[in-house]
């Protein structure tokens, strides 16, 4: 589960929860072992339009958030092969774009199951939508919680990357 009292140096992350329809996305900032969310939202595309245009939609909002918070780094949720493999294909491409930009921006990049994604959230890796999105409202103080899902996921993406990677950074320094 996310551990908030960790200590670390202060650290931008743009967490991304990625999706040809809905790609969600967070910035988190961690300094003085207090997650801070400093803006999300979600890149949403006409499915009237090619998919070409809208993987450009998706990379071209995505340098733009980049552009605007600069983070340290990005997490990026991995994709769930279920039965929808049409879905888990588009879901691939949008997250292959996402992971261009923030490679053109020279960010190191951490990736992260669902499972692994909730269990650093919620404490449960089978955790609802809902639960996640409560305590990524909770864990960042947020007055309400983020709308749309694509948003708490994404910033709950990001939180996850901190939990994991300050938990390396404990075990490197300790050993």
């Amino acid at each position: 589960m996310f551990d908030s009292r960790r200590t670390a140096s202060p650290v931008t992350v743009l967490g991304v929860d990625p999706g040809l329809a809905d790609t969600g996305w967070g910035v988190v900032e961690m300094s003085g072992g207090r997650p801070r969310c400093l803006a999300y939202g979600c890149v949403s595309t006409d499915p009237g339009r090619s998919v070409p245009e809208r993987l450009a939609s998706i990379y071209a909002e995505i340098l733009r958030v980049v552009e605007r918070y600069a983070p340290d780094e990005c997490a990026v949720e991995t994709v769930f092969f279920g039965s929808n493999a049409k879905s888990a294909f588009a879901t691939g491409q949008a997250r292959g774009v996402a992971l261009l930009a923030t490679a053109e921006a020279g960010l190191t990049l951490g990736e992260y199951s669902p499972v692994q994604v909730k269990s650093d959230v919620t404490g449960q890796g089978r955790a609802d939508k809902g639960q996640v999105a409560y305590m990524v409202r909770a864990l960042l103080e947020l007055p309400e919680i983020p709308r749309p899902d694509h948003a708490a996921d994404a910033l709950a993406v990001a939180l996850c990357h901190l939990n994991r990677r300050d938990a390396a950074t404990t075990m490197e320094a300790s050993a």
